[in-house]
């Protein structure tokens, strides 16, 4: 009887180990690697043959860019051919930098038609604030100053180091967190992020 017992058990247990390596493996299909980063969903529509994300680096010996979106890593080939936009050449482009990579398919892998790097964003510079009056008005407080700092990096970057008194409001996800915003519509608010982009 305990024979019995012990070749049942070791029957469910491979069973159900096999059940749950299949759903994994469903849910790996159903999940494909995201083409858009959240930050560029504000000003672009996901579109298939475009994938959107920081540039992460490049292999001039294979001949591959690699564009990081999300958790997902993409390493698509380039040549000669391909057209390069904002930038003189692919190695001028800074690491993390937003591009957008047209794709096409050669030889049974990914090809990049054309690469655009994101051009600096151009801000009024009367809507520009100088670090030095940032700072006059974060040494005497906000309620003093009537104002509210805004970090708009994601997350993570808030949490490892900001400006004293900032709340966070990742820009991707601006529109859920905008309950963070004061009422008072009187107040100054001042975002910062990582750099021009």
């Amino acid at each position: 009887m305990f024979r019995k017992s012990r070749v049942l058990t070791t029957a469910i247990l491979v069973a159900a180990g096999l059940f749950l390596l299949s759903g994994i493996g469903m849910a790996a299909e159903v999940s494909p690697k995201p083409k858009i980063a959240a930050p560029c969903k504000q000003c672009h529509a996901p579109d298939e043959k475009i994938l959107r994300g920081s540039f992460a680096g490049i292999s001039k010996k294979a001949g591959t860019v690699q564009i990081q979106i999300g958790p997902a890593s993409w390493l698509v080939k380039f040549g000669d051919d391909t057209k390069l936009t904002g930038a003189e050449k692919f190695s001028a482009i800074p690491k993390d930098k937003e591009i957008a990579i047209a794709i096409t398919e050669k030889d049974g892998s990914l090809y990049a038609a054309g690469l655009s790097v994101k051009p600096p964003a151009k801000v009024a510079p009367e809507k520009l604030m100088a670090a030095e009056e940032l700072a006059r008005l974060v040494s005497a407080g906000a309620e003093k100053g009537n104002f509210t700092l805004v970090d708009s990096r994601p997350g993570a970057r808030y949490n490892e180091g900001h400006i004293p008194g900032a709340i966070s409001i990742y820009d991707a996800d601006f529109d859920k967190d905008i309950e963070k915003l004061p009422k008072d519509k009187d107040k100054l608010l001042i975002f910062y992020c990582a750099g021009p982009t």
